[in-house]
């Protein structure tokens, strides 16, 4: 269960009324991997597989689908369980974090050593997206892709207490949406839908309802997505990190207006 009904007294104005509202529950959620504890997640459980797996691609753990064993989510434990296969170099007793590290809420987004986590898988990948491509977008695409996962996430419309992400081909074909009241776990969540799908991230594009923060570009660079659109605002610290990944960073896209911080080039306006 990740929402209920609550009563509540509304007040419009001079009016006041007895009535009732939905709100979202987030709980923390243990995800155990080669049974050690890794991280305690606080986020909307539901996708539960979804985040994951995205959390654990994030932080360079695993690249591809066929690196994870098995993995099963125990929701009367509130665990996801999650076994490597051998050829995966990771030793949990290695990780050097300590006990407030280990968790991740859903405003401040990841701390600083899986932060570093995501920058390490990042060090030999971290030109690749500074050459020349040949991604180009129209400007109408990222306009309807915006709105169309808007429609994709209704818990959003229907508390507005969550955040949501999507991933769409260059031509606007959407591939997943998911949503989560941790903006960097939604997105996190498409990120693993998409591993899980056995489907790469070439050629695609991620949008997301959320600030676009120096963790949530940090995710679009270790995926190498080329661009990264939302309905918020850009934070310095994601247009710095944009800006050296060579991601095309947009903000503010909302009708037919748009902000590009980054790499404007693939976007073809007319």
């Amino acid at each position: 269960m990740f929402k209920r009904s609550i009563n509540i007294t509304r007040i419009n104005k001079n009016n006041s009324e007895n009535t009732q509202d939905t709100v979202l529950i987030e709980s923390p959620v243990d995800l155990i991997v080669n049974g050690a504890a890794l991280v305690n997640i606080i986020c909307l459980p539901n996708d539960l597989k979804e985040l994951a797996v995205g959390f654990l691609y994030s932080i360079g753990i695993v690249d591809k689908k066929e690196d994870i064993k098995d993995i099963y989510v125990d929701e009367l434990e509130n665990k996801i369980i999650i076994k490597l296969n051998d050829s995966v170099n990771f030793e949990p007793k290695s990780l050097q974090v300590n006990p407030i590290s280990r968790v991740i809420d859903t405003t401040c987004g990841i701390s600083s050593p899986w932060r570093d986590f995501i920058k390490n898988a990042l060090k030999e990948d971290e030109n690749l997206l500074k050459t020349e491509d040949n991604v180009r977008v129209n400007q109408s695409i990222i306009f309807s892709s915006i709105v169309q996962m808007q429609k994709e996430t209704p818990l959003f419309r229907e508390t507005g207490g969550c955040h949501g992400a999507a991933m769409f081909t260059l031509d606007g074909k959407l591939l997943s949406a998911k949503e989560d009241i941790g903006r960097h776990n939604a997105i996190d969540k498409v990120i693993g839908d998409i591993i899980l799908k056995k489907q790469n991230f070439s050629n695609k594009f991620l949008t997301s309802t959320g600030r676009l923060t120096g963790d949530s570009v940090l995710k679009a660079a270790r995926a190498k997505i080329p661009i990264l659109a939302s309905l918020s605002a850009a934070i310095e610290s994601g247009i710095r990190i944009a800006f050296a990944y060579g991601i095309t960073l947009i903000g503010f896209v909302r009708g037919s207006r748009m902000n590009i911080y980054t790499h404007p080039k693939r976007i073809i306006v007319f």
